[in-house]
């Protein structure tokens, strides 16, 4: 690179390499840039933006502090930054916590420290203060809508006039709100018909709230059947045999992964959590490192897997392995429960033959019927229709069946209705799958031990409860379809 003695040439070349997708050159040029002129706060932030994105955790904090210590505009946007890092990535909600709380105290009205305090709120079991601080959000913003439908999720509505339901209502029919505001409202208020009982008009709130959520991502892909079963088909094919063991025995890792999977609101979230209430595990949550590992390593996926040597898949399992010790390295066991960890299966079991994979099964009405009244990602877009997901729970079924003859003895299926039904036994067996000896704790809730990231961050914290079980049978006019779906073979 040629040196000059401005660094606007040199801005121009990252920002070039930036739009280019080059986001580890581009890098470079800023690092090339500081080097040079260290004074320049908007480049020390730019880099951290980079550094985030290329997943150098540390490095970006680092970068965020030189943005903080050279004078940085609306500082209070970087200690965001650095809590978002910090809680979603490094597992540090306390540090996460303290940064929120930095730039509340530069900026008291800073609308999305606040949205992200009062997800950390209840991501911990913090229900009053999360409470507290919607509150403090909707008297800044009257029309922060998402708000409104969090704070709506915390609160038990047991009557159909609860002055909650028309408050949901009322700001449905707000004109500032847009389609994604509307999906949130929209499913709240199902949520909150639901639980008072008013069932036609729940089906009815969530049927509107999942058109409005399909709408606010118009560039969304709509469900495939035929992708989705010729996908099925790779994974069969690419996997057709069991993954050979080695013939000599392994160190066990430190920690241990439990790996736990299976269809979305199937109670992967229960299974970790009471698993977490044992005194030597760990709760990972939903963690990307597999993801990852097969964007980065094994793209396109499965068909890369062609011609890999034993040599590189072993040492993507060391990777998988070194990057769970650097995030919990006091830990003996740690959870990784992403739920669509079930495709990749085979692929575990190639990187980490002793590993041990827990999948987690519920009624398939209920677990149907719980999707569609999630409000997830559009990007899972079979969650948009019920009968698209039923036909992706047929096609997670059919590859279950396939692991299942392939590692009879290497996964445990855990029944969520057969678990809150009588949690002992099913906790003794999944205890005793993981290598863990029996203890009480696993039957006590614990609240606090953990932070919750997912759609069951309160009713995890809750004693087990069996209201969820058979939750179809208030809906079984709007499921008749989809029962004789997924009875058929």
């Amino acid at each position: 690179m040629s040196e000059s003695a401005d660094p606007a040439p040199l801005l121009r070349e990252a920002v070039r390499l930036e739009q280019l997708g080059r986001l580890a050159d581009a890098a470079k040029v800023y690092e090339h840039i500081l080097a040079r002129w260290p004074q320049l706060p908007d480049c020390w932030y730019n880099l951290a933006l980079l550094q985030r994105g290329l997943r150098r955790f540390d490095e970006a904090l680092a970068s965020y502090s030189e943005a903080l210590a050279r004078g940085v505009r609306q500082p209070e946007e970087v200690h965001l930054n650095r809590a978002v890092i910090l809680a979603d990535h490094l597992r540090q909600d306390a540090a996460a916590e303290r940064e929120l709380r930095a730039a509340l105290a530069l900026n008291p009205q800073y609308l999305p420290a606040l949205r992200n305090l009062a997800n950390l709120h209840e991501d911990l079991g913090r229900r009053d203060a999360a409470l507290a601080t919607y509150a403090r959000i909707l008297e800044l913003d009257p029309h922060a809508f998402d708000s409104l439908a969090r704070s709506a999720g915390l609160h038990r509505v047991e009557r159909p006039d609860d002055p909650l339901i028309a408050r949901l209502r009322t700001a449905l029919a707000d004109p500032a709100a847009g389609s994604a505001e509307r999906a949130s409202l929209g499913f709240a208020l199902g949520r909150a018909l639901d639980s008072c009982g008013e069932y036609a008009a729940a089906f009815a709130a969530y049927v509107e709230a999942n058109r409005e959520s399909r709408a606010s991502a118009p560039a969304a892909v709509p469900y495939d059947r035929g992708a989705q079963e010729r996908f099925t088909d790779e994974l069969i094919r690419a996997f057709p045999a069991a993954a050979p063991r080695s013939a000599t025995a392994q160190p066990a890792p430190h920690p241990a992964p439990i790996f736990i999977c299976g269809m979305f609101r199937s109670g992967s979230t229960l299974a970790e959590q009471l698993l977490a209430r044992h005194p030597q595990v760990t709760a990972g949550g939903e963690l990307d490192l597999l993801p990852e590992l097969v964007r980065t390593g094994l793209s396109p996926f499965p068909a890369a897997l062609t011609g890999q040597a034993e040599g590189r898949i072993a040492e993507l399992g060391k990777r998988y392995l070194a990057t769970l010790a650097r995030l919990f390295p006091d830990a003996a066991y740690v959870t990784d429960k992403r739920p669509d960890n079930f495709l990749l299966i085979g692929l575990i079991k190639r990187l980490l033959p002793d590993a041990r994979i827990v999948y987690t099964t519920r009624d398939p009405l209920d677990n149907c019927l719980s999707i569609f009244f999630l409000h997830l990602d559009q990007r899972m877009a079979y969650a948009l229709d019920l009968m698209d997901a039923g036909h992706y729970y047929r096609e997670y079924r059919r590859l279950m069946a396939h692991w299942k003859a392939l590692y009879p003895d290497g996964l445990l299926e855990l029944n969520y209705d057969s678990l809150v039904a009588d949690p002992r036994p099913a906790l003794e067996r999944l205890l005793s799958f993981c290598g863990l000896p029996w203890d009480e704790a696993c039957l006590t809730p614990t609240p606090g031990k953990s932070a919750v990231k997912t759609a069951s961050v309160w009713q995890v914290r809750e004693p087990l409860y069996r209201s969820s079980s058979g939750r179809s049978r208030h809906y079984r006019h709007e499921l008749a379809a989809l029962a004789a779906y997924l009875a058929e073979p």
